[in-house]
């Protein structure tokens, strides 16, 4: 038998047990099928490195679309891109000033997730 297969079957109960009390405890504050799929969609759109830099740069600072662009050297069109995406999904929002859109996140929740995530990724690293 293979490491990986040994490591797999010790990963699994060995016996066939349920803990009743655990499992109501956990399904009375389980969240709902809707907020779940919601998650794993923000998930989703924060799977591209580029939205990632996005979102980062936007905890940071107020920034257009040719800030964007200039700080990650992509083209602007990748950037608008990314951003529509990101807007729809209420991770970031815009203010016009003239002619030009300012972009940030769209609330502090949004930080707080990136933030975790970078603590959690960095200490891997």
């Amino acid at each position: 038998m293979s490491q990986k297969t040994a490591k797999a079957i010790n990963d699994a109960c060995e016996i066939q047990f349920v803990d009743e009390k655990r499992v109501k405890s956990v399904r009375r504050v389980m969240k709902s099928a809707e907020a779940i799929t919601a998650l794993a969609e923000t998930f989703k759109i924060l799977g591209d490195p580029t939205r990632v830099k996005i979102a980062f740069a936007l905890s940071k600072e107020e920034l257009c679309v040719c800030d964007i662009a200039n700080l990650l050297k992509v083209s602007q069109s990748a950037v608008s891109h990314s951003l529509r995406t990101l807007r729809q999904m209420k991770l970031v929002k815009f203010r016009k000033e003239g002619k030009i859109a300012y972009y940030t996140l769209d609330d502090e929740h949004i930080n707080n997730l990136l933030d975790v995530g970078f603590r959690h990724v960095e200490e891997l690293l």
